[in-house]
């Protein structure tokens, strides 16, 4: 049934229908892409109101104590949620992570009964404002090597109203 040329026939039309693709899309993206588009100057500027022009391109250093000066521990036990997958909040009770109470401003390697990263211990030794808020906002980028599988808070004022939270549980 398969011959020689029956083969050969197969092999043809496959060639030649890749070849319709390839020109088919050449033919496309010179027509959408083409050399001709892109190289005029620009008719008009639009300029943006407010806009500064600061060519240091250094954003400005938000200072995490005037933050934290007006937390809200109340919108903080909202954002809790986030973090009682895994933590506890009674002393001593362990989850995935640490129990997290009396968290603010204790030793990292408070629990003997808890297998700490040795990441975490290497970035700081006291988990303060400062180290919570850096830690809070990206965890594998404050400690590399870390085993917490939080993504991390983005918006500081969160951050800072978890934080405040924190505070409130513990001694």
């Amino acid at each position: 049934m398969f011959d020689t040329m029956t083969v050969t026939k197969a092999v043809g039309a496959l060639c030649a229908t890749l070849l319709v693709y390839l020109l088919g899309a050449t033919i496309a993206s010179s027509i959408y892409f083409g050399t001709g588009h892109g190289h005029t100057e620009q008719a008009y500027a639009i300029e943006v109101q407010g806009a500064e022009d600061d060519d240091t391109g250094v954003a400005e250093e938000i200072d995490f104590a005037e933050i934290m000066a007006s937390a809200s521990a109340a919108d903080g036990e909202t954002l809790w949620r986030n973090c009682r997958a895994c933590h506890a909040l009674e002393s001593g009770v362990h989850g995935t992570g640490p129990a997290l109470y009396d968290v603010v401003d204790r030793p990292v390697q408070f629990y003997d009964d808890f297998n700490y990263s040795g990441a975490l211990i290497a970035a700081t030794d006291v988990w303060d404002h400062d180290a919570l808020n850096a830690f809070l906002e990206n965890p594998r980028g404050y400690a590399p090597g870390t085993s917490m599988g939080y993504n991390g808070m983005r918006s500081v004022t969160d951050r800072a109203n978890l934080i405040a939270y924190l505070e409130t549980i513990g001694d």
